[in-house]
Order: structure tokens, then C-alpha cells, then sequence
């Protein structure tokens, strides 16, 4: 595996664009949540990006947090104060990997009901959030930059790593089944060119 390197302290213009079948999510997430009569607590998102083999960037969490050890994309709460859910994601991004997004192409679902939008709670189990994934593209040349507070290492996976959930002899067990089905869909949409188009959203508890 490659070694991480050190964050940096401050993060760049976040400027990008974005495919018009996000454009739902170009508002600020309270709004969000007004706009589609939706209770949650907050929305969250999460990046998906490949390299050009068409690998899966997958970043393993801290041993000292919650799911210890375990992989997932980038990801996280969109702030209050954050322009947009999409610029929510851009900033995530950032924030755990060093990555600079230029473009997102489009949302996949991970919801249970196959819509876009995955429902859970905080460690208390008291505030709801509902999280949606895009699949993005980053500026070229960047380096992985880990927060050590929150991940300890990274991986460019292949589907077969990710359906094995190993890299070789190496196991890397994934957060939830959750994330496993929304890998296998964001490969599954990259072959059929899939997700220019989004009708609905994840359903509330």
C-alpha cells in the first residue's frame, strides 16, 4: 500500500462543476431537507473517485473511531454553513484525502429501496442523517493526504477487490453492506454509462 501523506493545513478555492442531474443537490442542506419535506437532522455526503485504471479510492478508518480499521469512501456531514450539499462534498474531500474536486458526474444510489440517499444515525443513535453519494472527478497530479484523526491508510481498489474485500492477501473489510452495494452499483453504472437521470430520493424511517 502506498503511504499516506501528511494533510495540509489549509484547503485550496474549492471551485467545480457539476452534471445537471446533481443540480437538486446545489442547495444548502437545510434547504435540501425543507425543499423534500424530509425530518432527518442533516444530509451527508460521500465521494466516489477513480483513477484512471478505474479504481475505487477507499480510505481506511482510524483505529480509535467508531467502525475501527474498517474502509469506506470520503466522505461526511455537510456543515450548516457549507454554500451547498455539493460543496458539502467537495469540501469532505478535501478535508480526508488532500484531493481537489473539479467535477461531479453524477449520484448513485445506496439507499435500500435502490434510490439515492442511505439513512443512519450517529453513535446515539439520536440524530438521523440521510447521506448521498457522487461519483467525481479530482485534479490530476494530487497526492492522497490522510487526516490521522480519522484514517490511517488508502487504497486504489479494482471491483474484484472490492467484492473480495481484500487487496491480494490483505483484508479490507468495509464499513457496512451498505457501502459494499454502493460500490458494486457506482462500477455497475461506469460500464452502463447509467445515472444521467434522478426521480426520487430515499424514503424517511
Amino acid at each position: 500500500m502506498p503511504e499516506p501523506t501528511p494533510p495540509l493545513k489549509s484547503p485550496p478555492p474549492l471551485s467545480f462543476t457539476f452534471d445537471e442531474s446533481v443540480s437538486g443537490w446545489n442547495v444548502p442542506g437545510p434547504q435540501w431537507l425543507k425543499a423534500n419535506d424530509k425530518t432527518w437532522d442533516a444530509v451527508a455526503s460521500g465521494a466516489l473517485v477513480f483513477d484512471a485504471q478505474g479504481r475505487v479510492l477507499l480510505i481506511q478508518r482510524a483505529a480509535s473511531d467508531s467502525m475501527p480499521n474498517r474502509w469506506e469512501i470520503p466522505g461526511g456531514a455537510v456543515d450548516p454553513e457549507d454554500a451547498s450539499v455539493l460543496y458539502g462534498c467537495a469540501r469532505e474531500l478535501w478535508e480526508e484525502t488532500g484531493l481537489v474536486l473539479r467535477h461531479i458526474r453524477r449520484v448513485v444510489p445506496d439507499g435500500i429501496d435502490g434510490r439515492p440517499g442511505a439513512v443512519f444515525t450517529n453513535r446515539t443513535g439520536q440524530r438521523f442523517y440521510c447521506k448521498f453519494s457522487f461519483e467525481v472527478d479530482v485534479a490530476e497530479g494530487q497526492d492522497v493526504r490522510l487526516d490521522p484523526n480519522e484514517h490511517q491508510d488508502f487504497v486504489w481498489a479494482t471491483e474484484e477487490m472490492v467484492t473480495k474485500q481484500a487487496v491480494g492477501e490483505r483484508k479490507i473489510p468495509l464499513t457496512n453492506s451498505i457501502m459494499v452495494n454502493l460500490l458494486r452499483k457506482a462500477f455497475e453504472m461506469r460500464r452502463s454509462g447509467e445515472g444521467n437521470k434522478v426521480e426520487d430520493v430515499a424514503r424517511e424511517p
